[in-house]
């Protein structure tokens, strides 16, 4: 599931745009298929050093901006996004909104709430919760 995500994300974010600007892209779909099984196996083993650089280099390839990498709450169910959150917490933020840290938890900002309350997670200065609190709450 996950090389499959990267895969697709690969092709359409990156492929796709040098097709239509350049014509056929040759090998490099198959070579992105091949990368993206390899990619995954790096995110999905017991490297974390090798996991979290695999992670960074997509991000920064992939969701190229201006600003701090902040993807849509839905992104948080993905596979790669479950692995971001994982791995690394929330890149482009220390802490995050209760709405966020529900996304990549998987659960309501009720329950973030609840989480707080019970001593789960630790609430930040800022109102949200810690980055690292939801990735420890992931990886428990």
């Amino acid at each position: 599931m996950l090389a499959d995500q990267i895969a697709t994300v690969i092709r359409t974010r990156l492929l796709d745009p040098v097709e239509i600007l350049f014509g056929d892209a040759g090998d490099l779909p198959a070579r992105a298929e091949v990368l993206a099984r390899q990619f995954a196996a790096a995110i999905e083993g017991d490297d974390e050093r090798a996991a979290v650089h695999t992670l960074s280099r997509l991000i920064g390839a992939l969701y190229p901006g201006d600003g701090p990498f902040d993807p849509p709450a839905g992104w948080w169910r993905t596979p790669l996004g479950r692995a971001v959150a994982r791995r690394i917490g929330h890149p482009g933020a220390r802490t995050v909104p209760y709405s966020v840290a529900g996304a990549m938890l998987g659960v309501t900002k009720q329950g973030v709430h609840d989480l707080v309350r019970r001593g789960k997670l630790i609430k930040s200065a800022e109102g949200g919760v810690t980055t690292d609190s939801v990735r420890m709450r992931l990886n428990s």
